[in-house]
């Protein structure tokens, strides 16, 4: 028993050294080189979308389709071409973030290629909160209009 927890153990810190590497991303035994999985917008204003492009190079001999690409919600938009990525060239999927909820978000885009595959993308921020009022009148710029006047 003690045996198996440790193997769970090392395969769990495995898949977080993994999950942390930044760079590129290559599995060329499936064609698909992914150059970053994980983006941070840093601190967003609320209300403003934002976007990031990810960036998909085919790998291999054939024409690669992306079957689907899916969010973990319908807070974060992913747009792509539905037209195969041809051997050596690179594609983009556009994926937007509405920023409507204040505070920090960490959210999955799922790509799907090759009857089955996946390749996980990450978005990070955090969306700080838009004052409700706007900034106090600046009583300087009043009296410099009262002078020019």
């Amino acid at each position: 028993m003690q045996r198996l927890h440790i193997l769970l153990f090392i395969f769990g810190l495995g898949s977080v050294v993994q999950a942390q590497t930044s760079g590129v991303y290559q599995d060329n035994k499936d064609g698909l080189t992914v150059k970053e999985t994980r983006f941070d917008f840093g601190k967003i204003q609320q209300g403003k979308p934002v976007t990031h492009n990810f960036e998909l190079t085919n790998t291999g001999n054939e024409p690669l389709q992306i079957e689907n690409v899916q969010a973990s919600c319908g807070c974060t938009t992913p747009e792509w071409s539905h037209e195969p990525i041809a051997p050596g060239k690179t594609k983009t999927i556009k994926v937007g973030y509405n920023a409507a909820v204040k505070g920090p978000f960490e959210k999955l885009i799922t790509v799907y290629y090759h009857s089955g595959k996946t390749k996980l993308l990450y978005i990070k921020g955090e969306v700080w909160e838009t004052p409700v009022e706007p900034a106090p009148a600046n009583a300087s710029i009043k009296f410099l209009k009262s002078i020019n006047h």
